[in-house]
């Protein structure tokens, strides 16, 4: 091998910073640390068959591709990977051995139509549009300067409570019972209708980023009805990871009073930078971003092709 073809490799722990990198080069609004890259390579679930592949150039670590079966559905067959080259090393042949890889690991595991998030632009639409993808679902990120001032607090309902997911440490079911009707009706292709409490517990309530104390739960009448999940780098960046709310308690405000109690504790805690992702059919939470201060600062696009 030359020294201008890339090296495929699977992740080591060495490489988590190089790899962080990579993945948010020219990409701010992703808020992604060396430390959850650790946790998510550590931690296995064997339905996943979860698997970080590297590649080098020149010695040096220059990408990387995440990709595993996807879980959470009834739906069987699907996957998702997903990847970034640092952009100076582009146009080497990194990018398309680390697909090629990932492609190859998954259709070994029974995966048949693979998922992939792609920047909106046009390099990577035309990039996965060569290698065979279609593009799906759409999505807007938005950024949100949390130096500036927050808008007021609408009256809260009567016997609704804002209450930090700290208070559910010990059990935090009731919240999973949350996200689990929830996120039955986000927009997309995939339908999320068998959310596992235990894989939830595992591969969300247990990542390092999770901020508890920035997760804020509305509750009315003593049961947790909405939240808003937050992530954070741990240094000046947030990260709006997940809003649900139970189909019942809709139509009350209930995820935009969690959402911006959520912001005004983290820019008490200093944190600088807000962001999060809405699909760009999902009215109800686009205008809640919209009430909040986000703007539109990036975009992306599903991409959906069919392996063996």
């Amino acid at each position: 091998m030359t020294s201008n073809e890339p090296m495929i490799r699977d992740f080591r722990p060495a490489d988590a910073e190089a790899v962080a990198a990579a993945h948010r080069a020219g990409r701010e609004h992703l808020v992604w640390t060396a430390e959850a890259l650790l946790w998510a390579n550590a931690r296995q679930n064997p339905d996943e068959h979860f698997r970080t592949i590297v590649a080098e150039l020149d010695g040096r670590v220059v990408g990387a591709v995440r990709c595993g079966l996807t879980l959470g559905t009834s739906t069987t067959g699907l996957g998702h990977a997903n990847g970034s080259v640092l952009p100076e090393f582009r146009r080497r042949g990194a990018a398309t051995a680390l697909l090629a890889a990932a492609e190859r690991h998954l259709a070994a595991h029974g995966v048949t139509e693979l998922h992939s998030w792609l920047d909106e632009e046009p390099d990577s639409l035309a990039f996965a549009a060569a290698r065979g993808y279609e593009l799906g679902s759409a999505a807007h990120f938005g950024e949100r300067d949390l130096t500036l001032p927050l808008p007021p607090a609408p009256v809260r309902p009567a016997g609704v409570e804002l209450r930090p997911a700290t208070d559910w440490a010990d059990d935090p079911r009731p919240l999973f019972l949350v996200e689990a009707e929830a996120i039955r009706d986000e927009p997309g292709e995939v339908t999320m209708d068998a959310l596992d409490y235990e894989e939830w517990l595992q591969g969300d309530w247990a990542r390092p980023d999770l901020d508890p104390a920035l997760t804020v739960v509305a509750v009315v009448d003593g049961v947790p009805a909405a939240f808003t999940l937050a992530q954070t780098d741990g240094a000046d960046r947030y990260w709006s990871a997940f809003t649900a709310c139970r189909r019942e308690f809709r139509g009350r405000g209930l995820s935009k009073l969690a959402k911006l109690e959520s912001l005004r504790l983290a820019a008490a805690a200093g944190y600088r930078h807000a962001y999060t992702s809405n699909d760009t059919t999902n009215a109800p939470m686009l205008a809640v971003n919209a009430w909040l201060g986000y703007q539109r600062c990036a975009g992306e696009r599903k991409g959906i092709k069919r392996l063996g």
